[in-house]
C-alpha cells in the first residue's frame, strides 16, 4: 500500500497559439489556437499547523501568474519554447517547472501534478517531485 497523501488543487485556464513539427501532428502542424483547463495538485503526507497543506488562494494566485507568462501568446515565438514541440505534455511540464520555482520549498509540499485539458475528452499531465 502507498502513502497517504493529502491533496490540494487549484485550476484556471490559459489560451495560447503555436504549431508542431512532425508529420504525426498531421494538420496541427499549421498556427492553430488552444485553450487549455488547468489544474495544479499539490501533494504531502502532513498537515501545517494551521491544519492545511497549502493555502488554497496562494496556489491559485501562482498558477494565475505563471500561466499570464504565456496566456495569449503564440508559443513559437516564445524564445525558452525554441526548438521545442509545445505539446500539452510540454506545457504541463513547463507550468510544473515553474509553480516548483515558486512553492517547491515549503516543506509540507512532496509533490506536484499540473494537468492540462484540451476538451472534456482529453487531457495530458506532467508530475514531479517538490
Amino acid at each position: 500500500m502507498s502513502a497517504s497523501l493529502f491533496s490540494v488543487t487549484v485550476r484556471d485556464h490559459v489560451m495560447i497559439a503555436h504549431s508542431f513539427t512532425g508529420e504525426v501532428f498531421g494538420p496541427a502542424q499549421r498556427l492553430h489556437g488552444a485553450t487549455y483547463v488547468v489544474d495544479a495538485t499539490f501533494r504531502g503526507p502532513d498537515l501545517g499547523p494551521d491544519g492545511i497543506l497549502l493555502d488554497i488562494g496562494l496556489a491559485a494566485s501562482e498558477l494565475k501568474d505563471v500561466l499570464a507568462a504565456v496566456n495569449y501568446r503564440n508559443l513559437d515565438d516564445e524564445d525558452e519554447f525554441k526548438g521545442t514541440n509545445t505539446s500539452t505534455e510540454a506545457v504541463a511540464r513547463w507550468v510544473a517547472d515553474r509553480l516548483a520555482d515558486r512553492l517547491g520549498d515549503d516543506p509540507l509540499l512532496t509533490g506536484l501534478q499540473v494537468t492540462l485539458h484540451e476538451s472534456h475528452v482529453a487531457w495530458a499531465a506532467y508530475e514531479r517531485p517538490l
